[in-house]
């Protein structure tokens, strides 16, 4: 079952399938479910094909009415929909407000993505350092390289391995190192890792996470070197400021200790942060700000000030595919002016990191920001964004065809439930007729501009009669023996027994024209409005 669209109001679906208010009582919903259950049961019907129907629209109201007669279930609808019941979501006493249900349910989707995903999870960084000077000056363009690799295992619920190495290259040396993580979920608040590596760094560790809150989080850590015995003690607090911000401490005790505060703030058209670090011999200021111009182009600004480092970063990057995004950035600083090009795909990274002048030059630092900027600007505007266009209408015609599909079998099935509904709907019209109570002559549910077009729907083929759907029938069914009808406030009327959506992620409305007591009434309500008639203010 499909939820509501992003325009109304959310998990409404089961409501409008027993044609209740989000607020029934539990004796309304029994009465609903019995009501329904006598028009679906399988066992009315003799012949094969009408079984068939009845069964699997007996099944749709069997599944709405045992989440609904629950309370529990019934809360984790109304909040989250079929996700968040699909989850495996619970309520007890320690889970009972709208923030908990809602961290709960994140803690239990991450964990059904990473059981999606591979059981081998590898990820990986190589740096490749160049530099113009050298290259210049007839020593090779490349001025280092370094590897770094990773590879996850999930042995089972609560352990995990990682196995890593990292390897670097300058010039005439280089080295090495060889890593491993074993990492224990105790409980869904608390882990602990055990690490170790051997190599230019050979050290053992255990390392502790406990998550204090809803909000905070603890992390305390031991390492102890194997190549001159001393010890780094750790402990960093997490705290979640608001919704779209968080701030960290931390404190490192050892040869070199340090305490640094942090923090980071993102939401969906920016993020940003900083961080400020004191240490025995050192200290460093840093921020960043990167600005989502488009879900696939971002700008990004950074700054790094402190005892080994003054430098600026300005650039940006662009996702050329669902899994792979480019990145171009440019730095000037003590260590000189550099280009960095960055690839990222999935969980791998190749960075290239450019020297272009070990010395500040006026005229290079112009050039070197112009030059690649307006290369940027106009790949953009006559490849990119050409490419970009022509890949965007291929997709659209495939969503279209595959949108076609889904709602050509929506449509079937709305045929067959209305099959089901023909009998008693008839004869509560017919009886409807004989006192001059509500008869439904006309009803029709659809796209907002097909509906415009009105009577000319009935003369044509095209697209905009396609986007609409005769639900005269299941209207008069839902008429009840004292002649009123009332279609609920918030809830989609695609749900309802007989509907369907016939141009999902587009605007819809009911036209509906009925009689009552020998006078002709009329009126169109949007998909979410009540609708309750008969009503003066709709005679035509």
């Amino acid at each position: 079952m499909k939820e509501g669209d992003a325009g109304g109001p959310p998990n409404r679906e089961l409501y409008a399938l027993l044609h209740l208010s989000p607020d029934a009582s539990d004796e309304e919903i029994r009465r609903a479910y019995r009501q329904w259950a006598q028009i679906y049961h399988p066992d009315k019907y003799q012949a094969t094909h009408m079984k068939e129907i009845a069964t699997e629209n007996f099944q749709r109201i069997c599944e709405a009415y045992e989440i609904l007669s629950d309370e529990n279930k019934r809360q984790i609808y109304d909040i989250y929909g079929m996700e968040g019941l699909n989850s495996g979501l619970e309520l007890g006493p320690k889970l009972n407000k709208a923030d908990e249900i809602k961290e709960q349910l994140e803690k239990l989707r991450r964990m059904k993505e990473r059981e999606k995903m591979s059981h081998f999870l590898p990820s990986g960084t190589i740096v490749a350092n160049l530099s113009l000077p050298n290259y210049l000056d007839g020593d090779g363009i490349m001025g280092g390289m370094t590897m770094t690799s990773e590879v996850q295992s999930q042995l089972s619920k609560r352990n995990t391995i990682a196995i890593g190495g990292d390897l670097g290259v300058e010039e005439n040396s280089g080295g090495g190192i060889a890593s491993g993580v074993f990492r224990h979920q105790i409980s869904s608040d608390s882990s602990i890792e055990f690490m170790g590596s051997i190599g230019l760094r050979s050290l053992i560790g255990v390392q502790t996470t406990r998550q204090l809150s809803l909000h905070s989080t603890a992390t305390m850590a031991f390492a102890k070197s194997l190549h001159d015995g001393s010890i780094n003690l750790s402990n960093s607090w997490t705290r979640q400021l608001s919704d779209t911000s968080s701030g960290n401490i931390e404190l490192v005790l050892g040869p070199e200790s340090s305490i640094g505060v942090g923090w980071k703030m993102k939401d969906e058209n920016m993020s940003a942060g900083g961080d400020v670090k004191l240490g025995t011999h050192s200290f460093g200021v840093s921020a960043r700000y990167t600005r989502h111009f488009s879900s696939k182009s971002h700008g990004r600004i950074a700054g790094r000030f402190g005892s080994t480092a003054l430098e600026v970063e300005i650039g940006g990057g662009r996702k050329v595919s669902d899994f792979s995004t480019v990145r171009m950035l440019y730095t000037i600083g003590i260590q000189g002016i550099f280009w960095r090009f960055e690839l990222h795909r999935g969980s791998q990274k190749l960075i290239i990191p450019v020297l272009l002048s070990s010395h500040f030059n006026y005229v290079l630092a112009t050039g070197a920001f112009v030059v690649p900027t307006s290369v940027y600007f106009i790949l953009k505007k006559y490849v990119f964004k050409p490419y970009c266009l022509k890949r965007e209408k291929q997709k659209t015609l495939e969503n279209m065809e595959r949108t076609a599909s889904e709602v050509r079998e929506a449509r079937k099935a709305a045929a067959k439930a209305q099959q089901l509904l023909e009998n008693v709907a008839n004869r509560k019209r017919n009886k409807q007729q004989e006192t001059g109570g509500l008869v439904i002559t006309k009803a029709i549910y659809g796209g907002r501009k097909a509906l415009k077009k009105g009577d000319e729907l009935a003369e044509t083929n095209d697209e905009l009669a396609s986007q609409v759907l005769d639900v005269t029938l299941p209207l008069n069914f839902l008429v009840t023996d004292s002649g009123q009808l009332k279609l609920h406030d918030g809830v989609k009327k695609s749900g309802i027994m007989g509907f369907c959506d016939p141009c999902p992620g587009e605007p819809k409305q009911l036209h509906v024209e009925y009689t009552y007591r020998g006078e002709r009434y009329e009126v169109v309500v949007d998909d979410y409005e009540e609708l309750q008639i008969p009503q003066l203010a709709h005679q035509s």
